[in-house]
């Protein structure tokens, strides 16, 4: 199979030194124009890269084009919130607005991916507008990006993929042997043209060793100078120290946010002993990245917390920065990790709030978190009762009556896990019930709404639509600007049958977040079901974009460019989903589909075999080979395929009537007769086509056993 990989447009420039890869992005821009971005995470942490590269061309764009602003606000003042003065913000969630202590849901860690899309769109715009202006294509370097926070690297990995490289092309700049993973790797070797560049020429340093390890002070540890780098290993600690504290003040002088995240904790963090002021001040940044679904990064700053704060004389501190760490770790899928955090505080401490939330935490990593073989629900709920018991017995009645609601929902969760969906119902019910009548209104608006939305799911689990529908429409009502809300009662409706409220939920859903590429994908469910097949098309080629290696997603495209006569764009897309996923039964039963199309038995044939040999309980590549058995005139083989076809399936009428229909071929009149009958006592089958058919049958055996 030949491959879709085009000449790279992209550059990637690896060598020891920055300067040397400044010149030589600055010689591939000369038909350009070029911006430079340095990734290092120690300078502004999470986005370091695309905060810079915003705060540089936002306001020119604010200016020219205040509606894609607009459109992309929430990716633009999650990565730059410094933006906030200047870009209005879109409109908030309870999620957005709970404060610290009122906390208790966490973006996806997803999220990061859709912002990731979101500003990709938002540059492909930006550069098509300014190379229309200046007449020239727009060159951004993203430097050092080795050593960039996970999101940029996030970003840039979409970002090579999808920029529109008529108008944005991208230069990459890395050391010379650079650790990268394994996306990230992926992508430089297949969107760019890797260049390696050599150092610069070597001169004297007339520098002494103080200004030496000034420079690298003031580079905020990110100089890649050896002179420099060596003045600092080799500077007397307490001088070292000095110098950090004072560029620390300096930066927080300045008084942007986002170096909170980068420069200035890792400048505190080399200081000496952190004050009062900022150890918070370091919980608060790592606190901010766990808001903000920054995960890495709050493992980063949490760790650092952990590291530095003293666990006796600090012990609140020392709690929070590792309560934090493990939750982040948790959210990435590092639960062993985290796990070792939360039984290492209850080893540590007696204080009641630690068992409690370390209880919590721990029953919900073996309820959902922790891979599917180390979940244990006896476990969990051992761990959410010990929690619930000591939220009983808080001494403020306010406290008391909310953690142990917030609690009880996680039994409820573990309830619902262990096959006992009436019982999480009663349990979040009588919570909800027990906030309104102990809370003020407006009092934990946001787990008030956790509650109702999660009711709403144990009455769609438990077939409760229409109570379902009212939850979901409370809930909305609570929080009208969360999407994912919109989505799930968009699904609701699906499922009731009411296809035009379902695509307004999807619709709305789409116009409060960054791309989700879920979201088309159902909705395109939703648009095919509702006789909208161009619609459901376009769907799904924006979900290949977002996510071209999306199965079901291009399977189901490909099925309906099919169902719409294009085999050729189909066949197109088959041949992309197939580099992507060599051998896999859904795309080669769809091959198969497509040479069936165009009469090539032939190969509709192989394409069915391999199906089978990658998946021998495949039953559409089964019952599609029985088709071309049969008008081979293979009929025992057409039998054999449809038979085992439903064995896999079960009953199923269609299956029925063309086994029946081969049988009837062979001159089987008996056998025919049998399955004629029994698909006539299934719900689906096309009664006319089966009692012609059987009338047939039994006409012909009336002449067998009379002659």
């Amino acid at each position: 199979m030949s491959s879709n990989r085009q000449t790279p447009r992209h550059s990637w420039l690896s060598g020891p030194d920055r300067t040397v890869r400044a010149a030589t992005a600055g010689a591939l821009a000369a038909a350009g124009h070029l911006t430079t971005v340095d990734c290092h995470r120690r300078l502004r942490g999470p986005y370091t890269a695309a905060g810079s590269l915003l705060r540089a061309i936002v306001p020119e764009v604010l200016r020219t084009r205040p509606a894609l602003v607009a459109r992309h606000a929430i990716e633009i003042l999650s990565v730059a919130p410094e933006l906030k003065d200047l870009v209005d913000a879109p409109p908030q969630t309870l999620t957005s607005l709970a404060s610290p202590t009122e906390r208790t849901r966490y973006y996806s860690p997803l999220r990061t991916r859709r912002i990731a899309h979101g500003l990709t769109e938002f540059l492909n715009a930006w550069a098509q507008e300014a190379g229309s202006t200046a007449g020239r294509p727009q060159l951004v370097l993203f430097d050092n990006l080795h050593a960039a926070d996970p999101t940029d690297q996030e970003l840039i990995t979409v970002l090579l993929r999808r920029a529109r490289t008529e108008v944005l092309t991208i230069a990459i700049g890395t050391s010379a042997s650079p650790d990268l993973p394994d996306g990230l790797a992926q992508a430089l070797d297949r969107h760019t043209r890797r260049t390696e560049l050599p150092a610069a020429p070597t001169a004297p340093d007339t520098r002494v060793p103080n200004e030496l390890l000034q420079a690298y002070i003031t580079s905020d540890g990110t100089s890649d100078i050896p002179a420099e780098a060596a003045a600092y290993r080799n500077a007397d600690p307490r001088l070292r120290s000095g110098l950090h504290r004072v560029r620390a003040v300096e930066l927080e002088e300045e008084d942007d946010w986002s170096l909170r995240l980068g420069a200035i904790a890792y400048h505190r963090a080399h200081a000496g002993g952190r004050t009062d002021d900022e150890c918070r001040d370091l919980l608060t940044a790592a606190d901010y990245c766990l808001r903000m679904g920054y995960y890495d990064a709050a493992i980063e700053l949490g760790g650092q917390g952990r590291d530095s704060f003293d666990p006796v004389a600090q012990e609140r501190l020392y709690c929070v920065a590792g309560g934090k760490t493990a939750q982040a770790l948790g959210a990435l899928g590092r639960t062993e990790e985290a796990e070792v955090i939360y039984r290492e505080l209850r080893g540590r401490y007696t204080d009641p709030v630690v068992h409690m939330v370390s209880s919590y935490a721990l029953s919900m990593l073996y309820t959902r978190i922790h891979p599917a073989e180390r979940q244990d629900s006896e476990l969990a709920k051992q761990y959410v009762n010990n929690s619930i018991a000591i939220a009983k017995q808080l001494p403020d009645p306010a406290d008391r009556a909310f953690h142990t609601v917030f609690h009880e929902n996680g039994l409820a969760l573990v309830e619902l896990r262990r096959g006992h969906p009436e019982t999480a119902l009663r349990l979040v019910t009588e919570g909800l019930a027990r906030l309104d009548r102990e809370l003020e209104p407006g009092k934990q608006s946001l787990h008030r709404s956790v509650l109702l939305h999660n009711r709403a799911q144990v009455n769609v689990a438990l077939g409760r639509l229409d109570e379902a529908l009212e939850d979901f429409n409370g809930v909305l009502a609570l929080d009208p600007y969360y999407p994912e809300y919109y989505c799930d009662r968009a699904a609701l409706q699906y499922k009731r049958g009411d296809l035009a409220a379902a695509l307004a939920d999807y619709d709305k859903a789409a116009t409060l977040t960054p791309p989700i590429h879920e979201l088309y994908y159902n909705r395109a469910d939703a648009r095919a079901a509702a006789g909208d097949t161009d619609g459901a098309i376009g769907d799904l080629r924006y979900v290949l974009e977002l996510e071209p290696d999306y199965l079901a997603a291009r399977v189901n495209l490909v099925s309906l460019l099919i169902d719409e006569g294009d085999t050729e764009l189909a066949s197109a897309q088959l041949a992309q989903g197939l580099e992507l996923h060599p051998g896999e039964p859904d795309l080669l039963c769809t091959r198969g589909l497509i040479a069936m199309e165009q009469d090539d038995a032939d190969e509709a044939l192989r394409a069915f075999d391999e199906a089978l040999a990658a998946d021998p309980l495949r039953s559409a590549a089964l019952a599609n080979r029985a088709v071309l058995h049969y008008e081979a005139g293979d009929h025992a083989a057409a039998v054999a395929d449809l038979t085992r076809a439903l064995e896999v399936t079960g009953d199923d009428a269609d299956l029925l009537y063309n086994r029946g229909f081969a049988h009837q071929a062979a001159g089987s009149w008996r056998a025919a007769i049998a399955d004629y009958r029994h698909a006539l006592d299934l719900p689906g089958a096309d009664r006319d086509a089966v009692e012609c058919q059987l009338a047939e049958c039994q006409a012909a055996l009336a002449v067998a056993v009379a002659g």
